[in-house]
């Protein structure tokens, strides 16, 4: 059986994106008709839009697609959920993991488990900073699903300070977004905090 590769793209983003990286090739000192380079400009053209998928995904319908009422309100948390996503100073990658908590509220509504990845798909496809997405993944929950509390953690790697400017490997950067309860009550946070860390 032969494999078929399918893969969609904008071919009028895809022709604009060509001619703009043959240029950038040609301005970084190489030959844009050398072999190896002659379909470097598609590739990439291809490649940032797929890194970059997630303008075209609207998080809060990927909520919407599977939310549903429980009558118990319980603690619900998915943890290392993986993200990759472009620095939007550098469009260098930077990549790590997600855990998202919630407490639903009296509405007692839910969504699918697989819901929480596919809407910190939706963010980190984009040009981000890891401030703003730990936020938006948050506001995103909150919105929508109306949880007594909600805590996004982020924990990532940058290489735009792994392999440039102070070039230190490893280095993690961790942020967090707390609504609701999860804010005012430091032992709720606490709680969720300690089942995050307690890998």
């Amino acid at each position: 059986m032969a494999y078929t590769k399918i893969e969609q793209y904008d071919e009028k983003v895809t022709s604009g994106l060509i001619e703009h990286y043959r240029g950038s090739i040609g301005l970084l000192g190489e030959d844009p008709d050398r072999e190896g380079l002659v379909k470097t400009p598609e590739r990439v053209a291809k490649a940032m839009q797929f890194l970059t998928q997630g303008y075209q995904i609207d998080p809060k319908v990927i909520l919407n697609s599977a939310k549903f009422h429980e009558d118990v309100s319980e603690m619900v948390i998915v943890k290392d959920i993986e993200l990759y996503s472009l620095c939007e100073h550098h469009m260098l990658p930077f990549n790590g993991i997600a855990h998202i908590a919630y407490l639903p509220g009296s509405t007692g509504r839910f969504t699918g488990l697989s819901k929480l990845a596919r809407l910190v798909e939706g963010y980190s496809r984009r040009l981000q900073v890891q401030e703003r997405l730990t936020s938006q993944v948050a506001d995103a929950m909150q919105s929508m699903l109306e949880p007594v509390g909600v805590l996004v953690v982020i924990e990532a790697e940058h290489s735009c300070m792994s392999i440039r400017g102070v070039r230190k490997p490893g280095t993690k950067t961790v942020t967090t977004a707390v609504r609701g309860i999860y804010r005012t009550d430091s032992s709720a946070r606490a709680e969720v905090m300690a089942f995050i860390q307690g890998r």
